[in-house]
């Protein structure tokens, strides 16, 4: 492995890289989760909603929405 990412969908990555440290909304093909983005990588984001994380695949993600 090179060490290089693979960015599933770039322009995804790139609008959720606007909301980091942000609440929002994110719909996921298993639920809703809201919080604050704490995190966005190129195959995942970590929102924290109370005091825990949650790891949310993007491949997974359906829509989202600031709050």
């Amino acid at each position: 492995m090179n060490g290089n990412w693979n960015i599933s969908d770039p322009f995804v990555f790139e609008a959720l890289r606007g909301f980091q440290n942000k609440s929002l909304a994110v719909q996921t093909i298993r639920g809703s989760v809201r919080g604050v983005l704490r995190k966005v990588a190129p195959d995942h984001i970590v929102v924290q909603m109370g005091g825990s994380p949650f790891y949310i695949r993007t491949e997974q993600i359906i829509w989202f929405q600031p709050l």
